[in-house]
C-alpha cells in the first residue's frame, strides 16, 4: 500500500487544452512579436500556427482563424515575401469554402487580392474576384477592404465610374479610427475623379487629420483645374516619391491629357480665334513640332466634344463658336440624373445593411402554437377533472 501511494503521488495529471485556447495563444504571441518588430520570429510563429490550424475543423475557431490569417499575411508582407504564401492562401480559401466558413472566405479573399495587387497582378486579381463564391458580408472592415481593392482594379481597367463609386463607398463605410485607410481611399478617389473630368471639392482635402497627407493631391488638383501643363509637370516631379509610394504614379501620367484638354477648353472660351502656334505656346507643349501637336490635340478635342470649335488648316487658326445658354443643353439634366442615381444607390445600400433577427417569423409562429397547445392542455385537464367529480 505504501508503494502504491508513493507511485500515485508522483504521477502528474495531464491537461488537454481546447483548440480555441491554443489558437488564441498563437494569436497573442504573433501580435506581440509584430509589435516588437521581430518579423522573422513572427513569420515562423505564423507558419506554425497555420500548420496547426489546418488540423482543426471546429466552427468555434472560425473567428480566431480569420484574425490569424490576417496576421499571417502581415508577417510575410513585413518581410517582403508575400509571394511565398500565395498558394497556401488559395488552399486555405478552398478549405474555408468547403466548410462554409464565410468570415474566413471574405478575409482570405481580401488577403489574396492584396497579395496580387502588391505585385501589380491586376488581371489575376480580377479573375479571382469574379470567380469567388458570392455571400453576404459579415464584417464591415473586410467589406471596406474589398471595396477598396475593387476600386483599384476598376481604376487600372479604365472603368472610372465604377471605381469612383467603390472608393467613395469604402471611405464612407470605413470606421473613423481607420484614418490611414480613409486617407488611401481619398487619394485614389481624387485621382479617379480627375481622370473622369471632375474637380473634387476643397472640403475633401481639409478633413481632420488628412491635410498633410492629401497636400500633394491638392496641388495636383489645382494644376489640373487651371490646365497648366508646366505646373503639372513640376508637381509630378516634386512629389514623385509620394506618388510612387501610394502606387498612383502610373495614373498621374494619364492625367497629362486631361490637363491639356482643360487648358484647351479655357483657351477656346477666352478667344474666338487664335493661331495654333499661340495655342502651343499657351499650353507649353515641349515637343519638336509644337504646332503639329497642337493641331492634332485640337482636332481630337473637337471630335470628342470637349470644345465647340473648328480648325482653319489654311490659315492655321482655331476658331471657337459662340457659347450658348448651357441650360438649353442636356448637361443640367445629366447632372441631375447622376445625383438622383447616387441618392437611390445610397438608399438601397442602407436598406440592404439593415439587420433582422434570424427566423423571427418562425419564432413568432412557434410561440403562438405553444400558447395554443398550453390552452388546449388546460381545457383537457379541466374536462377530465369535471368527469372525475361527476363519477365520484
Amino acid at each position: 500500500m505504501e508503494v502504491d501511494s508513493a507511485s500515485s503521488a508522483t504521477k502528474t495529471t495531464v491537461k488537454h487544452y481546447s483548440p480555441e485556447l491554443e489558437i488564441y495563444c498563437y494569436l497573442v504571441v504573433l501580435i506581440f512579436l509584430i509589435d516588437q518588430k521581430k518579423y522573422t520570429e513572427a513569420k515562423a510563429c505564423s507558419s506554425a500556427s497555420i500548420a496547426r490550424l489546418k488540423n482543426i475543423n471546429r466552427r468555434t475557431v472560425d473567428v480566431l482563424a480569420a484574425k490569424l490569417y490576417h496576421y499571417y499575411s502581415l508577417s510575410y508582407e513585413l518581410t517582403d515575401s508575400l509571394s511565398e504564401i500565395r498558394g497556401n492562401l488559395l488552399a486555405l480559401h478552398r478549405v474555408a469554402t468547403l466548410r462554409h466558413d464565410e468570415l474566413g472566405q471574405e478575409t482570405l479573399l481580401n488577403l489574396l487580392l492584396r497579395n496580387y495587387l502588391h505585385y501589380n497582378m491586376y488581371d489575376q486579381a480580377e479573375k479571382l474576384r469574379s470567380k469567388a463564391p458570392r455571400f453576404e458580408a459579415h464584417s464591415n472592415q473586410q467589406f471596406c477592404r474589398y471595396l477598396f481593392y475593387l476600386g483599384k482594379i476598376r481604376t487600372i481597367q479604365l472603368e472610372y465610374t465604377d471605381a469612383k463609386e467603390s472608393l467613395l463607398q469604402a471611405a464612407r463605410k470605413a470606421p473613423i479610427a481607420a484614418l490611414g485607410f480613409r486617407v488611401q481611399c481619398n487619394k485614389w478617389a481624387v485621382i479617379v475623379r480627375l481622370l473622369i473630368g471632375e474637380i473634387p471639392e476643397r472640403t475633401i482635402f481639409m478633413q481632420k487629420g488628412m491635410e498633410k497627407d492629401l497636400r500633394p493631391y491638392f496641388e495636383l488638383t489645382n494644376a489640373v483645374r487651371i490646365g497648366d501643363l508646366e505646373l503639372f509637370k513640376n508637381i509630378s516631379e516634386k512629389f514623385s516619391t509620394t506618388f510612387s509610394a501610394d502606387g498612383t504614379s502610373n495614373l498621374i501620367v494619364r492625367l497629362r491629357h486631361n490637363v491639356i484638354r482643360t487648358g484647351l477648353r479655357n483657351i477656346s472660351i477666352s478667344y474666338s480665334r487664335i493661331s495654333l502656334a499661340d495655342v502651343a505656346t499657351k499650353l507649353r507643349l515641349d515637343s519638336p513640332n509644337p504646332v503639329a501637336d497642337a493641331e492634332s490635340i485640337v482636332s481630337k478635342a473637337i471630335r470628342d466634344g470637349a470644345i465647340d470649335a473648328t480648325v482653319d488648316h489654311a490659315n492655321g487658326w482655331m476658331v471657337s463658336k459662340e457659347t450658348g445658354d448651357i441650360y438649353s443643353t442636356n448637361e443640367p439634366q445629366m447632372a441631375f440624373n447622376s445625383r438622383i442615381a447616387f441618392c437611390l444607390n445610397m438608399h438601397n445600400e442602407a436598406v440592404r445593411a439593415l439587420r433582422f433577427p434570424p427566423n423571427s417569423h418562425k419564432e413568432k409562429e412557434s410561440t403562438d402554437k405553444r400558447r395554443e397547445r398550453q390552452q388546449q392542455e388546460q381545457e383537457l385537464a379541466q374536462h377530465i377533472a369535471e368527469e372525475d367529480e361527476d363519477e365520484f
